[in-house]
C-alpha cells in the first residue's frame, strides 16, 4: 500500500479549504483520503490536528466573503464566560448582512444582522464581531443572569496589592454608550437591563450569580471592588462583596483557592477581615447548589449579628 504523502505546511496542522489545498500542491486523491474529515463541503480538517476555534472557523469565512463569525463563536474566541462546556457548543456561528440566505452548512447557525465596520474586528484574518457587539448578540440567547456575568467580565477592571493589575476589555461607559447607540433590535431590552445589573470589580461568573443573588433577596445591597481600609503599613483587604454600611462581606470559595499558597493568603486576609470589625461570609459550591434560600440565609445571619432587622 502507497504511504500518504505528507499535508504541506500548515495544512497538516488546521482545517483547510478545498481550494487552499489545490493551491498548495495537494493531490485531490490526498484530499480524499481517510486522514482527513470533511465537517462541511470544501473545508478539510487532519484528524490528529488540535487546533484553536479561531484556525477551526477560518475556512468558513474564506469560502463565504461576506461571512464573518458571529453570537456564541466570537464569545468563545474572546474567551467571555458562557454557561455551557466547550463541547457542548461546537456549532459554529456565522452572520451576513440583512436580505442575504441564511449560511446553510452542516455544523453553521446561520445569522442575517446588520453591522458597521467598528462592529467588526479581524483576528490573524479572521473576521469576528467586536466584543461589545458579541455581548449585544449574546442578549439574544443567554439568561439574565449568564448575560450579567459576561458584562461583568467585560468591565472588570482594579488594581489590588497582589497580583497584576487588571484593565477593563471595554470601559463601563464605553459599554453603556455602544448599547445606548441602538433602538429596536432582538435582544436589546435585555442588554440594558444586564447593563444596569453589572458591576466594576467581579473575577468570575460564579461572583456575579452570588451578587445578584444578594441583590434579588431583599437584603441590603453588596457591592463589588470595596476595600477594606487597615491601619499605617497594612495592606486593605479587598473582599468579593461588601455591605459596608453593616460590615459583613461575602467571599466565593471556588477550586483556586484549594491551592496551599491561595489557602495561606486566605487565612490571613480572614484575619485581618476579623480584626477590622467585620463579618465574613464565606461561600462554597456546595453552598450554591443548596439553593438561594440557602445562601441567603447565610448572609441574613452575619447581618442580624451586625445589627441589621429586616423592615416590618
Amino acid at each position: 500500500m502507497t504511504a500518504r504523502s505528507r499535508l504541506p505546511g500548515k495544512l497538516a496542522r488546521q482545517s483547510f479549504t478545498y481550494r487552499e489545498g489545490l493551491l498548495a500542491g495537494v493531490s485531490v486523491s490526498r484530499m480524499r483520503a481517510s486522514d482527513l474529515s470533511v465537517p462541511s463541503r470544501g473545508i478539510r480538517v487532519p484528524q490528529e490536528a488540535g487546533q484553536p476555534l479561531l484556525d477551526r472557523v477560518r475556512p468558513y469565512t474564506s469560502l463565504g466573503l461576506d461571512n464573518w463569525v458571529s453570537h456564541v463563536t466570537p464569545a468563545q474566541i474572546h474567551e467571555m464566560p458562557l454557561p455551557w462546556f466547550a463541547e457542548e457548543i461546537r456549532t459554529l456561528h456565522l452572520s451576513r448582512v440583512p436580505g442575504s440566505a441564511h449560511s446553510r452548512r452542516r455544523g453553521v447557525a446561520g445569522h442575517c444582522i446588520n453591522l458597521t465596520s467598528s462592529d467588526i474586528v479581524w483576528i490573524e484574518g479572521v473576521p469576528v464581531t467586536s466584543p461589545a457587539r458579541t455581548f449585544l448578540d449574546l442578549a439574544t440567547i443567554l439568561s439574565l443572569d449568564d448575560l450579567v456575568a459576561v458584562a461583568d467580565h467585560l468591565i472588570c477592571e482594579h488594581d489590588r496589592h497582589f497580583g497584576p493589575p487588571k484593565c477593563a476589555i471595554i470601559p463601563e461607559e464605553q459599554l453603556r454608550a455602544y448599547i445606548g447607540g441602538f433602538r429596536h433590535i432582538p435582544g436589546l431590552v435585555k442588554a440594558k437591563r444586564a447593563l444596569e445589573l453589572m458591576r466594576v470589580g467581579v473575577d468570575s461568573p460564579p461572583e456575579t450569580r452570588l451578587r445578584l443573588i444578594l441583590h434579588r433577596s431583599g437584603l441590603p445591597e453588596f457591592l463589588p471592588n470595596c476595600k477594606i481600609a487597615g491601619g499605617p503599613g497594612e495592606f486593605d483587604v479587598g473582599p468579593d462583596l461588601a455591605c459596608k454600611e453593616y460590615k459583613v462581606c461575602g467571599e466565593y470559595e471556588g477550586e483556586i483557592h484549594q491551592t496551599t499558597e491561595k489557602q495561606l493568603h486566605d487565612r490571613n486576609r480572614d484575619e485581618r477581615t476579623r480584626i477590622r470589625g467585620w463579618v465574613q461570609v464565606k461561600v462554597y459550591n456546595a453552598d450554591m447548589k443548596r439553593g438561594e434560600s440557602h445562601v441567603v440565609a447565610m448572609f441574613e445571619t452575619a447581618l442580624r449579628q451586625q445589627g441589621w432587622h429586616p423592615k416590618p
